[in-house]
Formats: structure tokens, sequence, C-alpha cells
């Protein structure tokens, strides 16, 4: 909570300890009043003569008391004789608390929209909220640990000139709001009423499921405006945030040495109020439930916005495939089947590619579907080019990101050749996306792994992807490709974000870029971020970004072109024949630009500007959403 400042406040310069402890536990205020007063701890040697006389920060001056002026001359003295007595060493050394009262002025709210008071040890203390330290704790240089010329200042001084503290004011410039800093798993947002009731609502019930919680504070954000013009709406909205059908259930395999392992897998049929589930898999030790809502949320929303009538749903286990042999994983994936086939169906749900699970995983899954079901009705999306239809869909999502970045551009009156773009993650999207960036004639530079990131100054080419793509196949890292291009380098345990750049796409997975990820990308020149994964920026990168007037293009918007690729391969036109590169791609790009087109319109419908960082966001949820709630109204309260 900020505290106003619209005026000189004044306080009770007596106000305890106790009082302020309680403010800051209960508000983490980013802000104090006007006029308080605050403790400063003195250490020996520290206390600066000017100190007491000089201009502090726009403070008004104050002329020193005879007894301060007698005491710093008393400190030069001590300075200069090393051999007084031992009693008054020993004075010198005891540290010392100073009080200084500082009116504070208008100007001063600002040097602490990035600041919190938290208590430390039992004493209150200004805590910045970029690096979580307070006084000379202070990280002055995120690159480094340069120190502050002048030691003798106080705390706060120091900070005010620490070069973290004004890389946080140049992005502080981008708005006059302020960001609230807070630890708990949702940012706190001015929201209505209503909006917030949904909230609300969802905390109370699903309180320990963080990503799932923070999908839907997004969306409800996103959807104010709409419930505020209908309040049917609330109805429709609290109904979708209850899936439909949640699947949990045990997965026993056993290792190449003949030990049994147990597995959790999960499948969550989110909505089928606009036709049959279409969801990925996703292998990763992190999947739980919450995260298995949170992408059968998102998957409802993509699929209703792509030109196709699709229902959402997600599912995995978290069973790691690294380090594991080809028939452990082909074990694992036919249990997890045994128990999968009967909800699966082309009239029902049918999976499709996600992290952790590529070409040889989706194999071995429908293989145990036929067997169990007797029958070769449909596919699963993504298998080879042999038993399925089309031919690019490995490719589409990737390629799809990279034509949504180009009609974004385009109504810039900007295109993608030449400009310098940072990719994350090394999968499969990442890697189409390269490939397509080269065609458009762009400058890509970088990839990442769960270790650290590559960046390459000259660029990648098709030979360079090439050799990542053997890398990764041989599961060895990416450390080794600087070994090959003198013009690489490696960085370990950090991401790509601080790189300089045009256009960012983050393909690695949810919640990759934080608040710091966002400074740094502003900070290096970033105009737009393109969503590869879902859910890729957490609640305070996404305030940060907007500010800075960053275009964003949501997941569930540029990430389409799987859901395109997919549907065309389980129509029946089109799994009697193979597209062409050329014929795909042709689709692929008309699909994205409808959905970009339905993105844009919806949000000018509700009042967005076209070129606002909020409209693509909210305008893409906003036409999903009122796709959905149109097919849940005529289909009755199932």
């Amino acid at each position: 909570m900020l505290l106003p400042m619209s005026g000189v406040i004044g306080m009770n310069s007596s106000m305890d300890d106790m009082t302020l402890i309680q403010q800051s536990q209960r508000h983490h205020l980013g802000v104090r009043e006007l006029g308080e007063e605050i403790d400063l701890e003195i250490g020996p040697g520290e206390d600066d003569p000017s100190f007491g006389n000089g201009v502090l920060i726009g403070a008004p001056m104050r002329e020193s008391s005879a007894e301060e002026h007698g005491e710093s001359k008393q400190m030069g003295m001590v300075s200069q004789i090393r051999n007084d007595s031992q009693d008054m060493s020993k004075n010198q050394q005891v540290k010392r608390k100073k009080k200084v009262v500082k009116r504070w002025r208008e100007e001063w709210a600002d040097t602490y929209k990035w600041a919190y008071v938290d208590v430390k040890e039992g004493t209150p203390r200004i805590f910045c909220s970029v690096c979580r330290e307070y006084g000379r704790k202070h990280r002055r240089n995120p690159y480094g640990n340069e120190g502050s010329r002048n030691m003798q200042m106080s705390a706060l001084e120091e900070h005010n000139n620490s070069l973290l503290h004004k890389e946080a004011l140049r992005l502080q410039m981008a708005s006059k709001d302020k960001i609230v800093v807070d630890k708990p798993v949702y940012v706190k947002v001015a929201m209505s009423k209503t909006a917030g009731s949904i909230l609300e609502a969802t905390l109370k019930r699903d309180p320990h499921e963080v990503e799932f919680i923070q999908a839907v504070q997004e969306a409800v954000q996103a959807l104010e405006r709409v419930i505020a013009k209908n309040c049917r709406y609330v109805n429709i909205m609290e109904r979708l945030l209850e899936p439909e059908r949640v699947i949990v259930f045990r997965v026993s395999w056993v290792d190449d040495r003949g030990v049994t392992h147990v597995n959790r897998g999960f499948r969550v049929q989110y909505n089928q109020s606009m036709g049959p589930c279409r969801g990925g898999i996703r292998f990763h030790p992190s999947m739980n439930l919450s995260v298995a809502k949170f992408l059968g949320f998102e998957q409802t929303l993509k699929n209703a916005l792509s030109p196709y009538k699709l229902g959402g749903a997600a599912g995995g286990s978290d069973f790691d495939p690294k380090a594991k042999s080809d028939n452990e994983i082909m074990r694992f994936c036919q249990s997890f089947m045994s128990e999968m086939y009967r909800y699966l169906g082309p009239d029902k749900d049918l999976p499709s590619e996600e992290m952790g699970v590529g070409t040889r995983e989706m194999g071995y899954l429908f293989g145990q579907y036929r067997r169990l079901a007797g029958h070769f009705q449909g596919s699963f999306t993504g298998p080879r080019i042999f038993w399925s239809g089309s031919s690019l869909r490995p490719e589409a999502t990737g390629y799809g990101l990279v034509f949504f970045a180009q009609l974004m551009l385009a109504d810039m009156n900007k295109e993608l050749k030449g400009l310098r773009c940072v990719v994350s993650g090394s999968g499969k999207i990442a890697m189409h996306v390269l490939e397509k960036l080269i065609a458009y004639g762009a400058l890509p530079i970088s990839v990442s792994d769960s270790r650290g990131y590559l960046v390459d100054e000259d660029g990648f080419d098709y030979m360079k992807i090439s050799f990542l793509r053997d890398i990764k196949a041989q599961q060895r890292s990416l450390r080794d490709y600087s070994k090959t291009y003198a013009r690489s380098k490696y960085y370990d345990e950090a991401k790509p974000w601080n790189e300089r750049c045009d256009v960012a796409f983050a393909c690695a997975s949810q919640n990759e870029i934080n608040q710091s990820d966002a400074i740094n990308l502003v900070n290096s020149g970033c105009r737009v971020l393109v969503e590869g994964s879902n859910m890729p920026c957490t609640p305070e990168a996404v305030q940060i970004l907007r500010k800075a007037s960053v275009l964003i293009a949501p997941a569930m918007a540029a990430g389409a072109g799987g859901v395109v690729a997919g549907e065309l391969e389980l129509n029946h036109e089109c799994s009697l024949m193979h597209w062409s590169p050329e014929d795909f791609e042709s689709k692929l790009q008309d699909a994205m630009k409808q959905t970009y087109q339905r993105a844009i319109k919806a949000a000018t419908d509700f009042g967005y500007q076209k070129e606002s960082p909020e409209a693509l966001v909210h305008g893409a949820v906003i036409s999903a959403f009122l796709t959905i709630a149109q097919a849940m109204t005529d289909q009755g309260s199932v």
C-alpha cells in the first residue's frame, strides 16, 4: 500500500518504534510520511563533520548546534592523537546512534518509490526494493561490486548515489506510478470490487496453487472492463475457473536395473464447451496439479482464440526423461497411457507435445493407445510424417511466433530484417524461432538452458543451428559451442535478458522473466517481447514492462501456431495428403493473422489503444473469453 504524498503532512516526531514496526509489517511501506524521523546508525570514524551542515537531497539547511560542532571537533582531535588514554579510544569504538530529523519535501517521495520498510533484528530499516538490502549492504552495481566514493555518507545518501538505485530510477521515469513490492503469490493491483471478489474466491479455494492463481489473476485483470459492462459474465467466469474434469493417477514403471519407480500422472480436461479437448503433455520434475490446471486454463483460452473450435486440456507427469534410456522412457510412456487411454479419443481429448515430450515420447504414447483402444482413429498431434498428416507440425509453434512478431512490427512500420533478437530456451520451439528469424534477415544471438545461456555476437546461421541441435541430441552442454566458435561465450547461472536487443523471444518455461530480468530487458533496449512459453513473466515483470512501454505478444495468441497445425493434421481432408512447406506456411500465416486481428479488435472494442502495451494481452483474453462465454451460455449450466 502506498501512502499519499499530496502535501506536507506533519507527523509526531516522537512516534515510538512499535508503531513503526506495526506499519512496516502491515503495509511493507513503499513511501514514508513527510517529516518523519528515521534512525541512521553511525559507526566509528564515519561521522562526517560536513554531514550536519550540508544539504541532504534537497532537505532544508539547518545550523549545527554548538554541541554537535564540539563533538565533530573532538573527533578530529582523536584521529590525530593516537596515544590518548585508553578510555577515550574505547568511547571512540562504541557504536553510537544519531537521530536525524528530515522534513521531507515532494521530491523525496520519488526516492522511496523503490524502497520499503521492514524489520531486521528487531530494528525497522529502509530496504531497497531491487536488491532487498539496507544501508551499506546495497550492491552498488549488479554487474560488479563497486563502492561509493565517500564512505562517510549516510546509508540513505549512499543508496541514492549508488548505480543500482540510479538504474531503478531510470526505469521509474517511464511512469509516475509507484511499484508495490510485496511477497505474496500475486501482485496487488487495482481491481473493481466484482473482479477482486472472483480472485479472492479462487485464492480461498486453491490457496496453494501458485501458478494457477497467477494465471487467473492475469485473466481477471484483463477482463475487468468486460465484467463491469455485463454482470452476467461474473457467473460465467466463476464456472470457467473450475475445470470440468481432473484426473490424477499413479504411474509405476521399471528401470533397466529392475527397480520399480512410482510417479504421479495428471490430465486436466479443462473445458469442452467449444469442442473436443486439445492440449499438451509435459514430463518434468516440477509438474503438479497447479501447473496442470494453469496449462489447461491457458490452453482453453488459446484454442478459443484460434480459428478452430476446440476445447482445452493439459497434463503430464513429474517424471524426468533426462538421463533415461529409450527403454526406460518407453516403459514409462506405456504405463502412463495404460491409465490415460480410457479418457482419450478423437472426439474427447487428444494430447500434443510439450516440455519433455517430443517425437519419441509421442510415438510410444500413441503406440500404447492404439494397442489398448483397438483402432487407429485420429492421431496424437506431433508424431512423425509417415503416420500423421502435416509435414511441418514440429516447426509450427516456432514459425508462428516469428510470423506474429512480424505482424506487430508491421503495424509499427518496421520489419524483422536487421533487428537484434534474443531467444531463451534451446528446445524445438527455440530452434525453429532461430530458423525463421534467419529467413527474415534478423540477427538471433542467444539460446539458453537450465544452467546458463550462450551468446554469439556474430549471430547464428543454419550451420550453427545444426551444430546446436547435435549438441542437444547428445545431451551435452551449450558450453561446447563456444569451444568451436571463438566469438561466442557461455555464461553460467545467468539469463540472456541483459544482452542488447530489439526483440526478445521467451521460449523456456513459465516465470522465467522476473522483476530484475524485466529491468535488464528495458535497459538493454528491448521494444517487443514475444511469449513462446506459457506465462513466462512474473506479475512484477509484467508491470515493469508495461510501464516502460514494451509491447508484449501473449502466448495464447503468438503460440497459436501449434493449435493450427494440430487441427490441420486431424482434418480429414488434410490426413489424405501431405502439405508442401510453402502451402503449410501460407495457411499458418493466414491463421496467425486472423488471431492477431481478433485480439486487436477485442482490445479496441473495450477502449484499449492499439499502441498501448496491454492491448494485445487484454485483447487476446477478452476475445477468447467472449467466445467461450457464448458457448457456455448456449449450452446452459452444465
